[in-house]
């Protein structure tokens, strides 16, 4: 299957531009996808067209994803609705060394012929004077043809300072300088960057008399419209410092049905009649989740590792599933901490349980999980309380022995409903 019919089935296909299809069957040719360092950490939204840039490299074409430690320091006005804040060189510098580590995961950078190669457009940019810049480029491009571009025009009535407006500029020609100097032929990036994109394939003709081309996919979004990657905390982060393993995990696990069927395809690289037959199976019990499963476990391991995604599994074992204190207790601080996210916390004074308390009045007076003794009476003859993941009734007494890190104590009542205990 060639790449372009590749990225049809896959729903990853949004515009093409002709002749690509006949330039990627007759050469070898480097594409890229640019990726601005605005953070120290790509998130979920980004791996579309890193997705694109593997199925390009298993095509046998070279993928280059290109840091943008110039156009970072500009921002693309693309899709903004008010510019962005400018970074300082040294936090761009910061980020482009996280992002550089993070795509090592996506793309092999260690074969022969097609090895990815990671650019950065601060490298051509740094010494390129303004004149200079005006002079060699500015000139071949006219502003009536960069206003015609959507991404400035929505821009116009609210205002869009010369900065931003020159970033297409700026997009178009790192097109040119790979072309000239990486073979680069091809530039890739969501729906949103068509109109900056064929702007480099513009100045790429009016420089050169060649043609470039270009491939843009859809902007992802939920079954119900909403922004995806985006939760009530913000981002998907492929940082564990901004989205835990578990909390990333989870993402992908409550994925709806109509939705996971679209993500199998796009974020993983398991082979067309694998997913059809997975699909088809999800189908005849949907309950079971099996499609949700197998992607949460597919992109868990492949941005965190086997041992991260293997502890999510435990951690959501212990909420949702049979889970034991012994389990509770291996669990890491923080796998802890992201399992009890969103739950209600009450904190205490280590001292208060130094000397056994009932567990009546740890219940009630100590942390106000229940509000009278007569209701947590009710609850432990009703065999509805936990500590730690084990039943108690009204002869337990809390000690500091109860502590998980010595810090927590997790209470349950019922099936789902948690409290987190934190003593100071």
């Amino acid at each position: 299957m060639s790449f372009i019919e590749e990225l049809k089935w896959r729903g990853m296909l949004h515009d093409i531009t002709p002749g690509t299809e006949k330039l990627l069957k007759e050469d070898f040719v480097s594409a890229y996808v640019g990726i601005d360092p605005t953070a120290d950490s790509l998130h979920i939204g980004h791996l579309v067209s890193i997705m694109m840039l593997k199925h390009f490299q298993v095509a046998g074409h070279k993928p280059l994803p290109l840091i943008g430690g110039a156009t970072g320091m500009i921002g693309d006005p693309s899709g903004k609705s008010q510019e962005r804040t400018l970074l300082s060189e040294e936090v761009l510098r910061h980020n482009e060394k996280a992002i550089h580590k993070q795509l090592i995961k996506f793309l092999d950078f260690d074969s022969v012929k097609n090895k990815a190669e990671i650019v950065n457009n601060y490298d051509w940019m740094k010494d390129f004077s303004f004149l200079q810049f005006l002079r060699e480029i500015g000139k071949k491009i006219s502003i009536n043809y960069m206003i015609s571009k959507d991404s400035v025009k929505s821009r116009l009535e609210t205002g869009l300072s010369f900065t931003e407006f020159s970033y297409q500029l700026i997009q178009a020609y790192d097109f040119l300088h790979l072309y000239q100097n990486k073979n680069c032929k091809l530039q890739m990036g969501g729906s949103d960057q068509w109109g900056n994109i064929t702007t480099g394939i513009e100045l790429i003709r009016r420089t050169t008399g060649n043609e470039a081309y270009a491939v843009t996919c859809p902007l992802i979004t939920k079954a119900d419209g909403g922004k995806f990657g985006k939760t009530e905390q913000g981002n998907i982060w492929l940082d564990s410092r901004y989205t835990s393993p578990y909390n990333f995990y989870q993402f992908w696990l409550n994925c709806s049905d109509k939705d996971v069927e679209r993500y199998i395809k796009i974020f993983t690289l398991m082979p067309r009649e694998e997913i059809e037959n997975l699909i088809k199976e999800h189908c005849k019990e949907p309950h079971l989740r099996k499609l949700q499963k197998v992607l949460a476990k597919d992109i868990t391991i492949r941005v965190h590792g086997e041992e991260e995604y293997n502890l999510a599994v435990e951690a959501s074992g212990i909420l949702f599933g049979k889970g034991t204190t012994e389990m509770l207790l291996k669990l890491p601080e923080d796998v802890l901490l992201s399992l009890m996210e969103g739950v209600p916390k009450h904190t205490i004074s280590k001292s208060s349980i130094e000397n056994k308390i009932s567990i009546i009045d740890f219940l009630t007076e100590e942390t106000g999980v229940l509000p009278s003794k007569s209701e947590a009476r009710r609850a432990l003859k009703e065999g509805s309380i936990s500590i730690n993941k084990k039943k108690e009734n009204e002869s337990k007494y809390v000690s500091v022995d109860d502590l998980i890190n010595s810090r927590y104590i997790i209470v349950q009542r019922g099936k789902k409903k948690y409290f987190l205990v934190i003593a100071e």
